[in-house]
C-alpha cells in the first residue's frame, strides 16, 4: 500500500469516527407525561385514549413508543418531578412553568400550550360577595399555595381591589389541596375549607349546590380568555428527543382539532375516562362556552409573566412569550 493509499484510508477512518461521534443517540421508546386533573387537560386525555403521540411518533420513524401517563394534583409536586427526572414532560399551569423557568435560567421551557377556560372562585360563606370580604377564618382551596394559577389569579384580583403590592393579603387563607378533594371539602358544610378557586368541570359540579356562589371569574380579572395549562420540558430532554417532541406537538394539534370539530365526542371521552359527576351535554356546553381555548398556541401568557416579575417571583422579565417557549412553536401567533 502506497503512502497515498494509507493516507486515504486513514482519513476515511477518521471521517467515519467523527461521523459516528456526531450522530445523535437513538431516542428511547419510553415517554413519561404527567398532567393535573381538570378540563384544561382535555387534549391530554384524548391523546392518551386515542394514542395520538404514539401515532405521530410512528409516522416519524419512532416505532413502538410507550407513553406513560400519570396524574399529579399539585403543580408544585409536578415541578419537583420534572427536576428529579421522574417525568419527561409536565402539563400544568403556566405559573409553575414560569417559576421553574426562572430558577433554572431558562433550562425548562414551554413545548406547547394546551387549554384555558373561565374558572371561578366559589364560596359557601354567604357574607363573601367580593374578594374584599374574606376574613381571617376563611379557608381557600388552591392546587399550590402562592404558585398555582388560582393563587396567581387571586393576587392579580387583590391588586385590582387594593392596589399594587397587595397581592399577598390572602396568602395565609390558602390551603393546598387537589381539585377533586376540594370539591368534597367545599360541599361539606362542616369542613373548614369554605372556598375553592376551581376549574371546570369541578366548579360546575359545585355550583349545583344552593350553598355555593361565585366570588369572581378569571376572564373578568384577566380581561379575556387565556391559556391556563401548558406543556413543558427540560432543554436537555428536548434536545435529545426531537421526534418525541414533534410527535407531542402534532398530537396536541390533532386533539385540539378534534375538540373544535366535535366537542360532544370530546366530552364523551372525558366523562368516560374521569367518571366525574357531570353529564356529557353539560360538559359539551362548558367546552363550547365563550372564553374557552383549546390550542397548542399559548394565549396571553405574558400577563402571568409580567405579574410574577412585578411581585418578585421571577427575577428576569421575559421580553416576549418566545423567551420561555421552545422554537418549535415560535411561528405561531402566541402571546
Amino acid at each position: 500500500m502506497t503512502w497515498l493509499s494509507r493516507l486515504a484510508a486513514g482519513l476515511g477512518a477518521c471521517a467515519a469516527l467523527f461521523a459516528a461521534a456526531a450522530a445523535p443517540a437513538a431516542e428511547s421508546n419510553e415517554f413519561r407525561v404527567a398532567r393535573q386533573p381538570g378540563l384544561v387537560y382535555l387534549q391530554a386525555i384524548i391523546m392518551e385514549e386515542k394514542k395520538l403521540i404514539e401515532k405521530h411518533a410512528a409516522a416519524l420513524g419512532l416505532k413502538e413508543l410507550k407513553v406513560n401517563y400519570s396524574i399529579i394534583t399539585s403543580g408544585g409536586v409536578m415541578t419537583e418531578a420534572i427536576l428529579s427526572n421522574s417525568i419527561d414532560l409536565a402539563i400544568t399551569g403556566v405559573s409553575n412553568l414560569l417559576l421553574v423557568w426562572g430558577k433554572t435560567n431558562g433550562q425548562i421551557k414551554v413545548v406547547s400550550g394546551m387549554a384555558g377556560v373561565p374558572f371561578r372562585m366559589l364560596t359557601r360563606n354567604p357574607n363573601v360577595k367580593s374578594i374584599k370580604d374574606f376574613g381571617p377564618d376563611d379557608r381557600i382551596a388552591v392546587p399550590t399555595i402562592r404558585a398555582s394559577m388560582q393563587a396567581m389569579m387571586m393576587g392579580i384580583a387583590l391588586e385590582q381591589a387594593y392596589g399594587l403590592g397587595q397581592h399577598g393579603k390572602l396568602d395565609s387563607n390558602q390551603v393546598q389541596i387537589g381539585h377533586p378533594d376540594a370539591v368534597q371539602a367545599l360541599l361539606n358544610p362542616s369542613h373548614e375549607i369554605n372556598t375553592h378557586f376551581s376549574i371546570p368541570p369541578y366548579q360546575d359540579i359545585e355550583m349545583k349546590s344552593p350553598l355555593v356562589h361565585t366570588v369572581l371569574v378569571s376572564t373578568d380579572v384577566l380581561g379575556g380568555p387565556a391559556t391556563i395549562s401548558n406543556c413543558w420540558a427540560t432543554q436537555k430532554f428536548v434536545d435529545a428527543n426531537p421526534i418525541k417532541i414533534k410527535a407531542f406537538i402534532a398530537a396536541v394539534d390533532e386533539a385540539s382539532e378534534m375538540i373544535a370539530q366535535d366537542p360532544k365526542a370530546a366530552a364523551q371521552i372525558y366523562v368516560a375516562v374521569t367518571k366525574e359527576k357531570i353529564t356529557v351535554d353539560e360538559l359539551t356546553a362548558i367546552i363550547k362556552q365563550p372564553g374557552a381555548v383549546f390550542s397548542a398556541t399559548p394565549l396571553r401568557s405574558m400577563l402571568w409573566a409580567e405579574y410574577m416579575h412585578r411581585i418578585g417571583m421571577i427575577k428576569q422579565k421575559p421580553a416576549s412569550w418566545k423567551d420561555f417557549t421552545f422554537p418549535m412553536i415560535h411561528d405561531r401567533n402566541g402571546s
